[in-house]
């Protein structure tokens, strides 16, 4: 929150010089534009100057929410959040949102006309937005603002153009630094320094066996150039082709399921700090031509999985988001490594190994919980400068269309879409990683932490089963050369047991 602070504060302190300097050139109508567009134009300009800069689109969405910084920075003056919550306001501000997230659009529409502080709360985006998705689930035409897509679907008679965010009632008084910080980072751009790293080894035309040797046993990330240049998808699929071979098929987007000429609808306007994701593990089930314009690279074709047949967890899905939209931190699901293919677009990776947990990312001891910034901009603002002085510093990198990056199992990583992006991308199992999978299976608590399959419990014999009459002997023999590679691992080198004697020599002679 500090870095919302120090950023407005700065911009307040410019204001002010720059409201002196131009008060006796400029006439008293032109003197002072709308309270919140002047905090806005501070704001753009002073980020500028520290590398920040916010979209386009920002003044027409903004709330006139304020920071705190601004506040102190202000004497005398009164924070309606606080005379406005009466009572309550001893609550934070999550606690109060979470409150009004147990009432209806109804209640809510009343509620926002106690105060200005309660017209604030009310009419926070994140609120309107769960109310559309669990009342109107997929079903539902985007236009530009939750609240108002929300009214517009359930009373088509009202007019709706005009309502804004608060209607015509200006907020020039509330201070907070969480309601601001949600509307910031739904606003930022990505600043270059974050996206100047790339530090992940790039190969093209490398042998199956190269991969095998110098990535997948040792566990590490690679990123892959000219895997998909026989793919029929690099070519054909854009936004016409999609919408027009799916024709009226929805697909998986967050908690519901949509069109995607609606979904694109959506992300050509939203402007939100989690968009959206399109995320549908059965798109090649309900679009078979779309399943056969790719094919998986050569380097990721062992797939033990497969031996399950159809009772195979989830494992490949398209991934389609705008600009913003991605995936915070997180471990792929059943200990299975990936790989992803961009086809449109370009998107910023963030990976760590499995001994390094992220910086703001606090995963419980068991791994069935992570709890981590709520929104990946959040995570760079506060969190990614901390990542340049660690010795193990991760490993970054953009991919562009026609690249695949491979993520090994165990791996912690952050994605998030630079621009409008389509991908595919699909867990595995290979040798290399198959005693993990069934170590991860078997884990008292598999029960919470398996996940893309109805059968969570017998999963790990279902899987061992196969695997034992599909390969016999495979996984003893897989056990015996991990127990050899562990005892060399403990073996002294040549060099600790020349050292060794020549201190027993150094002792006897003396």
């Amino acid at each position: 929150m500090l870095s919302c602070r120090s950023l407005l504060s700065r911009a307040i302190k410019k204001k002010k010089k720059s409201k002196n300097k131009n008060k006796k050139s400029a006439s008293r109508k032109h003197e002072s534009p709308p309270h919140q567009l002047q905090e806005l134009e501070d704001v753009e300009d002073e980020d500028t100057e520290e590398g920040f800069s916010l979209k386009s689109s920002a003044r027409s969405h903004s709330h006139g929410v304020q920071p705190l910084g601004n506040f102190f920075c202000n004497p005398g003056s009164i924070n309606s959040r606080n005379t406005g919550l009466g009572s309550l306001q001893l609550l934070s501000d999550e606690l109060v949102l979470d409150v009004l997230g147990f009432l209806d659009a109804t209640h809510l529409g009343v509620l926002a006309t106690v105060s200005k502080s309660f017209c604030v709360f009310t009419n926070h985006e994140p609120l309107w937005r769960n109310l559309v998705l669990d009342n109107l689930k997929g079903e539902f035409l985007f236009n530009g603002l939750w609240k108002s897509t929300y009214i517009a679907a359930c009373y088509p008679s009202f007019d709706v153009e005009n309502i804004g965010v608060f209607g015509c009632l200006r907020i020039r008084d509330f201070y907070s630094d969480y309601l601001f910080q949600s509307w910031l980072c739904a606003n930022l751009e990505m600043k270059p320094e974050w996206l100047g790293r790339d530090n992940i080894i790039r190969k093209k035309g490398i042998s199956v066996e190269e991969f095998v040797l110098n990535f997948e046993e040792p566990n590490k990330p690679v990123l892959l150039e000219g895997c998909l240049d026989s793919w029929v998808a690099l070519e054909k699929w854009d936004r016409d082709y999609l919408v027009n071979v799916s024709g009226n098929v929805q697909f998986s987007v967050g908690p519901v399921e949509m069109r995607l000429e609606d979904y694109f609808r959506y992300s050509d306007q939203v402007k939100e700090e989690r968009p959206l994701y399109l995320f549908d593990p059965k798109f090649a089930q309900k679009v078979p031509i779309l399943g056969s314009e790719f094919e998986v690279p050569v380097y990721f074709r062992e797939d033990l999985f497969s031996v399950l047949g159809n009772e195979r967890p989830d494992y490949r899905w398209v991934i389609i988001g705008p600009a913003g939209s991605g995936s915070s931190f997180h471990i792929d699901p059943n200990s299975t490594s990936a790989w992803n293919a961009v086809i449109k677009g370009s998107k910023k990776w963030v990976l760590f190994p499995p001994d390094v947990v992220p910086p703001g990312v606090h995963p419980s001891p068991d791994g069935a919980e992570v709890a981590c910034p709520v929104s990946i901009i959040e995570w760079f603002m506060n969190f990614y400068g901390a990542t340049k002085n660690w010795k193990k510093r991760p490993i970054e990198c953009i991919c562009k269309a026609g690249e695949v990056i491979f993520v090994p199992n165990g791996w912690w990583h952050l994605v998030i879409n630079l621009e409008e992006s389509i991908a595919i991308t699909q867990n595995y199992v290979s040798r290399r990683n198959l005693l993990n999978v069934l170590d991860f299976l078997k884990r008292p608590n598999a029960s919470t932490l398996v996940s893309g399959t109805r059968d969570r419990v017998n999963l790990h014999d279902k899987f061992k089963n196969a695997i034992e009459t599909s390969f016999p002997g495979t996984i003893d023999q897989l056990m015996q050369k991990a127990e050899e590679k562990k005892a060399e691992e403990k073996k002294p080198s040549f060099w600790d047991s020349v050292t060794d004697s020549k201190v027993g020599a150094f002792k006897f002679s003396f």
